[in-house]
Formats: structure tokens, C-alpha cells, sequence
């Protein structure tokens, strides 16, 4: 099916070719026609499947861009995602030209009401934020005729189940509501119930845990994390990739680390003020960082394509974090690869995951000092190479090189020219990433072996602190959780291991091996 048999109109389909959108996905395909016809609509699917798109045009389509007041409202959990949502809907309404403001917490309300005030057709905003507009009469919703919930299971795990009724209240009950969510707990039912007009539920499997990522798992001590995870970069060298921690003090440690070591890299989590965060995650985008670092504020929402690479340098504690965590690589239908670093006692969560995901990790054999600096060594030769290839103002320099080639051999200015931009792990930094205590052992797990006195028994426990912050809440607070060696392909059903593989926790074979 291609756009133009959805019922879009010419101008929307012009700025979809612009863009470069060929064909719907499957969550487009079947909301867009609902949308367009007036339904209520529940949208079941994972991030990453072009949901924007499928609320954001048929709303822009029936928007009378000749009209000052706000007629649809976007509620998003988190600034990131509010943020992206706007970007992609300000593109998406191009051939209107329609106004298309964002509100979050952690900027200046005066300067977002002095926006308002200047008019506005959709507005996408945090629940937080909304509430307190609402309050101060800065946000007139007496006009919206369509009301868009994203990410609605998270933001019920946020804690903003009263915010949203309020914000629901304050809009016409002849309303049109389309509500997105990746899971369907019975919170979320009750808002179809409670809110909506016979809603059509469009469910979509998606299936970028099963067939896009490779994942992987690393059975590692705590200290031995680090240089892992510098080992895994220097060797698999990912063109972006992302490192996710389980609280706030772990990524400003790893970046650090990295940072020490030479890599391009910055964090982002909840303590940091908005402006740093969208530059750093701008950054990223833009392809000048490597590598970020990010707790799971991260993982819901973002659509930074172009990752490769995906490490979980701390397992979650709740499955369904960690297919949003790896849904950040295997985009658009491009493949990717993901890696969890976990303990002996974390293995049982490996099993948890593997149980949501219908998909086996396999066990990896991380690369050795030799096999990383053999890598770098590569890396160094390859950029001496390159800027040879540009030439080289030898004339500038006659002097200095005649100096040198009459005390040193070519061997050894060659040797010393790798040497400075090479990695040797014996001359590395020593990096001290502060320290979290393993997830405790679940309850009768087969791969943990398991007595681990787990609270709550289940595969789903989420546990810890959680932050509340009106103007933008996240979870960062909360407490939970190459080239040079091979892997077992995975054949069907679960590899047959030997006693000294079950023993490492992976399966080896040679390089020869195919």
C-alpha cells in the first residue's frame, strides 16, 4: 500500500515524498483511514513503528489552519519525546503552515504562554506542564477536536493518571481521542472506557526484538565492565551506539571513563537541565558523539536512527525496559545488535526476557586486551593511510624530517606515528566506574540456578524509587536495574552446549568455524 491510498490530501503527499516517506507502516496503514473517518482509535505498538506519522497526519489533515485556537493537543511523558513528536509534526504540516507549539517543564512557562498567546493549532506538551497552564488559564482546550495520548502506558507507570484526567476534562466531550500505547494494562483500559466512543483497537506485533537485533550476553563480574564495554567499542567500532545504566551517578561515571579513554562521548539523565539534554541528544543525532550514555529516560520515545549498537552495561529489571531499551537500534529495517552485560545471580533475568521476547540471547565471549589493541592498531593505520592520501606539506618540514631520518630509522618513525594514535591497554587510564549491586537472584530461575529471594516473585517486578517531578517526571531515580571473535549462530531450537560452555556461560567455536 503506498500514502496515496490512504486518503491523504496532495499537499500532505508532496511533503511526505519531500521527506522521503515511501510507504505506511503497518500502524499507519491501518489508524490512518480510522482517523480520517472521526474514529476513537487504541493503538497498540512498540516505539519505533511510525506512530507519530499515523496520529500526526490525520489530525493535521482536518486542522482549519485559518482558525487561531488550538485544536489538537499531543500529551507525551517526557520532554524528549514531546520534543520529538513536535519536530516531526511541525515537518509532517509543512503544506499548512500550521502552528505547532511545545510545553514542558524545565523551561521558561512565561516564554511557552507568550507562544500560546501567539497562536497555536496543535500543541504537544507534558502532563505536568499542561496542568499548570490549564490552572493559569494560559491554554484554552475548549476547541480541541482532537486529543492525542502517546506513550500512554508510561506515563501511568509516571505517575500522571490524575494529570491526564485532568487535562481530558478541561476538552469538548465531542472530541476526537486517539490514544498509543506499547502495552494494554487495565489502567489503560479504563481510560478507552472511560474517555473514548467505542474505540477500535489496532494492535501491531512488532517484531524488531525477534528478526532485526542480534542480542547478546556476557556473563562479567562488576569490576570487569568497563573494559569490556572499551574492548566491545574498539573491536566492533559502531558507528553510534548507545550505553545504558541503571541510575543517574553510573552514566556520569561511565561517561567519564569514556571520555578519559578518548571516546566522543556524553550522558544524558534526569538531573541534567533541558538545554543540555536536547544538545547533547542534537549531538548525537548529528553524528558528532560516538557514543551516549543514558539511563532509561532514554529508551522510551527517542527516534535517533542510525544506531548500531546497543549495551546494556546494567540488565533491567523489568522486561519490557529492555525491548525498549534495545528498540533504540533495529530501525527502519535496518538490522542491529544488542549486549547485556550481567552477573551470575542476574541470569535469571535473562530468562524473564527471553520469555517476553520469544527470542534467545546467545552468549558472547568478550574480546581480549590483545584482540581490542590489535583493533585500534587497524583504526591508527587506516587514518595514517587516509591522511596520506591527502597529501602531506613534506616542504614545510625539510629540516625536521632530514633530522629525524638521520637519527631514527623510517621502522621506528613509523612505529612511534602508530603508536600515538593507537589504543595500548597497558598505557590506558585507569577508570573507576562507582559501583551498583546486582539485581537480586529470581526465585527458581533455570539459568541462575536460582535461590534468590526475589520480593514479589514475578518477571515484572519494578522496584525502587521513583522521582516526582511535575514538570517533566522521569525514572531516573529509580533503582532497578567484530571483529576479532565469534559467536554461535543460533540454529533452531537452543544450541546444545558442552560442560566447560555451560560452565564459561557461552558458546565458542573457532574462527575458521562457519
Amino acid at each position: 500500500m503506498k500514502f496515496n491510498e490512504l486518503g491523504l490530501s496532495e499537499g500532505i503527499l508532496t511533503t511526505l515524498t519531500e521527506i522521503g516517506y515511501e510507504a505506511p507502516s503497518p500502524i499507519q496503514e491501518q489508524t490512518i483511514p480510522l482517523a480520517l473517518a472521526g474514529r476513537d482509535v487504541i493503538g497498540q505498538a512498540q516505539t519505533g513503528t511510525g506512530k507519530t506519522a499515523a496520529f500526526g497526519l490525520p489530525t493535521i489533515e482536518k486542522i482549519d489552519e485559518h482558525a487561531p485556537s488550538v485544536q489538537a493537543l499531543v500529551i507525551a511523558p517526557t520532554r524528549e519525546l514531546a520534543v520529538q513528536n513536535q519536530e516531526e509534526l511541525f515537518k509532517f504540516a509543512k503544506s499548512k503552515k500550521l502552528k505547532v507549539r511545545i510545553v514542558f517543564g524545565g523551561s521558561s512557562i512565561e516564554r511557552q504562554i507568550k507562544d500560546l498567546r501567539a497562536g497555536a493549532h496543535i500543541v504537544v506538551g507534558t502532563p505536568g506542564r499542561l496542568v499548570d497552564l490549564i490552572k493559569r488559564k494560559a491554554i484554552d482546550l475548549s476547541q480541541i477536536s482532537t486529543l492525542i495520548l502517546d506513550e500512554a502506558d508510561e506515563m501511568l507507570n509516571m505517575g500522571f493518571l490524575d494529570d491526564i484526567e485532568f487535562i481530558i476534562g478541561k476538552t469538548p466531550e465531542t472530541r476526537q481521542t486517539l490514544l498509543f500505547s506499547a502495552t494494554m494494562p487495565d489502567e489503560i483500559k479504563k481510560i478507552g472506557v472511560k474517555f473514548m466512543k467505542n474505540p477500535e483497537h489496532v494492535k501491531v506485533k512488532s517484531e524488531m526484538t525477534a528478526d532485526k537485533i542480534d542480542q547478546y550476553f556476557i556473563k562479567c563480574k562488576e569490576f570487569e565492565k568497563f573494559d569490556i564495554l572499551t574492548r566491545l567499542l574498539d573491536v566492533e567500532r559502531p558507528p553510534l551506539a548507545i550505553v545504558f545504566g541503571r541510575t543517574k551517578r553510573r552514566v556520569d561515571g561511565i561517561t567519564r571513563g569514556l571520555k578519559l579513554r578518548g571516546y566522543r562521548a556524553e550522558g544524558i539523565h534526569g538531573d541534567l537541565d533541558q538545554s543540555k539534554r536536547l544538545a547533547v541528544l542534537r549531538d548525537f543525532k548529528a553524528g558528532h558523539l560516538d557514543v551516549l550514555v543514558a539511563t532509561d529516560v532514554a529508551a522510551r520515545g527517542l527516534d535517533i536512527s542510525g544506531v548500531t549498537h546497543v549495551y546494556n552495561y546494567d540488565i533491567t529489571q523489568d522486561q519490557e525496559s529492555y525491548v525498549h531499551r534495545i528498540g533504540r537500534t533495529g530501525r527502519a529495517g535496518e538490522s542491529g545488535q544488542s549486549v547485556t552485560f550481567v552477573s551470575y545471580n542476574e541470569l535469571g533475568y535473562l530468562d524473564a526476557i527471553e520469555k517476553l521476547t520469544k527470542h534467545p540471547m546467545r552468549g558472547m565471549k568478550p574480546p581480549t586486551k590483545e584482540e581490542a589493541y590489535a583493533a585500534s592498531v587497524a583504526v591508527a593505520l587506516a587514518s595514517i593511510e587516509r591522511d596520506l592520501a591527502e597529501g602531506v606539506e613534506a616542504a614545510k618540514f625539510s629540516n625536521e624530517v632530514k633530522a629525524l631520518t638521520g637519527k631514527f630509522s623510517a621502522e621506528e618513525l613509523a612505529a612511534l606515528l602508530l603508536q600515538s594514535r593507537s589504543k595500548d591497554p597497558d598505557k590506558m587510564e585507569k577508570v573507576d566506574v562507582p559501583a551498583e549491586r546486582p539485581l537480586p537472584a529470581l526465585k527458581g530461575s533455570g539459568r541462575s540456578g536460582g535461590n534468590g529471594n526475589r520480593r514479589g516473585g514475578s518477571g515484572n517486578y519494578r522496584g525502587g524509587n521513583r522521582r516526582d517531578n511535575r514538570d517533566g517526571r522521569t525514572r531516573d531515580n529509580r533503582d532497578s536495574r567484530g571483529k576479532g571473535y565469534k559467536v554461535e549462530k543460533k540454529a533452531a531450537g537452543k544450541p546444545k552446549r558442552t560442560a566447560s560452555e555451560k560452565k564459561a556461560g557461552f558458546v565458542m567455536r573457532s574462527r575458521g568455524d562457519k
